[in-house]
């Protein structure tokens, strides 16, 4: 486990945080006299060391948000009313967006919105987030500000609601969806009994909430490395409408795949929920879907050992599909590995109609032709047998 002393020197070496239009926008902001602060997960997972897909940053301030938006565009900056109702303004400085939060504590609220009072009080405004994790503030040269213990647990992974579980639920029901999220990212899918059991009592308040919010904390979930434990503890307490068969795939899939996702995992459990349900129920796009399906046919394709016709159909997707082959077929690791070395010496054809020939033939001109006659790659590449990392923060 990393010390608080490593967690420290880690913050303020912190390249994001030493990154020039960092400390501009800080200075522009008061950030020298303690008036703005960076906040949230770009702070905790610095904090343990956790990489991130971006380095766009949030920050807490005193100031309000029309005086944030007049400095700002007094010094040239791009500011964007984002959310200027509740406090937020975005800012932005060459390639860095700054998402600007006035201080504030939530004054009314329904469960889905809030009514918010702005302050000077940086106590106040820790308490009113959600998880000890989320309220760990930086100074501009790095010095940790950490009015609710929130560095211990980060170091324990601990994922433990501010207070109350169950106000800090009726505030916001989408809680319930990110504690989940969390104890699965910085938790080691280890559940915070209160907290679990808040979700729970809350489970059946949940169909207000947007599906477009829902199916954003869903789709993080389920790009995690590992998340099987959390959502069948989801399922059990009538959180999400998973059944037994789809949970035990994805429990098998997180066991065998190298690097799970979400599009492999949506396949999954599109082999046992209707499409159009999940569509709706988590505001998918029809690319999600189609991606979806499209490892499903090529998985399809593998189990019966059609390797060449899978990777000329659906080289996009073949590792996704060999992942989930080896789900529904039980495939041992020897077995997985004996199938990824002949996929690797597959040499897909070009195929012999090209967008002109429909053309010649009678089609009109244009992106359709070339959507009809496009061909796939000509060789499976390395990047689709060894994709990248994807991490999911937040």
């Amino acid at each position: 486990m990393v010390s608080a002393a490593e967690a420290a020197a880690r913050l303020k070496g912190a390249a994001w945080l030493k990154r020039e239009e960092t400390q501009a926008i800080l200075s522009l902001l008061d950030a020298g006299s303690g008036r703005t602060r960076a906040v949230g997960g770009i702070v905790r997972d610095t904090l343990v060391g956790s990489p991130r897909e971006t380095a766009d940053v949030d920050l807490a301030t005193e100031l309000l948000p029309d005086e944030v938006m007049r400095r700002a565009r007094g010094a040239g900056l791009g500011a964007y009313p984002t959310g200027i109702e509740h406090g937020t303004v975005t800012l932005k400085l060459g390639s860095l967006i700054a998402e600007v939060t006035t201080l504030r504590e939530d004054i009314e609220t329904d469960g889905r919105h809030a009514l918010v009072r702005f302050g000077i009080d940086w106590g106040r405004d820790a308490e009113r987030r959600d998880f000890t994790i989320n309220a760990l503030y930086a100074d501009a040269d790095g010095t940790l500000f950490d009015p609710l213990d929130g560095l211990a647990d980060c170091l324990a992974g601990r994922v433990r609601f501010i207070g109350d579980p169950d106000q800090r639920i009726a505030e916001d029901r989408l809680r319930v969806y990110r504690f989940f999220r969390f104890s699965a990212s910085h938790g080691g899918q280890k559940f915070d009994r209160d907290g679990q059991a808040a979700c729970k009592r809350a489970a059946a308040l949940l169909g207000g909430l947007a599906a477009e919010r829902v199916g954003a904390e869903m789709k993080r979930m389920l790009a995690l490395p590992k998340v099987s434990a959390a959502l069948r503890i989801m399922a059990e307490d009538g959180i999400a409408a998973l059944p037994t068969q789809a949970l035990r795939a994805l429990q098998s899939y997180e066991r065998r795949a190298r690097r799970p996702d979400f599009g492999a995992r949506l396949a999954l459990i599109a082999m046992f929920v209707d499409g159009k349900l999940l569509q709706a129920r988590w505001r998918l796009s029809n690319d999600d879907l189609a991606a979806a399906e499209a490892i499903l046919n090529s998985a399809r394709l593998l189990q019966h050992l059609k390797i060449n016709e899978a990777a000329y159909r659906y080289p996009a997707v073949l590792v996704d599909g060999i992942d989930v082959a080896g789900v529904l077929e039980g495939w041992t690791h020897a077995a997985k590995a004996a199938i990824l070395e002949q996929v690797q010496g597959v040499k897909v054809p070009r195929f012999p109609i090209s967008g002109g020939d429909l053309i010649h033939l009678g089609m009109k001109p244009g992106s359709g032709a070339g959507r009809r006659a496009r061909t796939p790659r000509s060789k499976v590449g390395r990047e689709q047998l060894h994709p990248r990392p994807r991490y999911a923060a937040g």
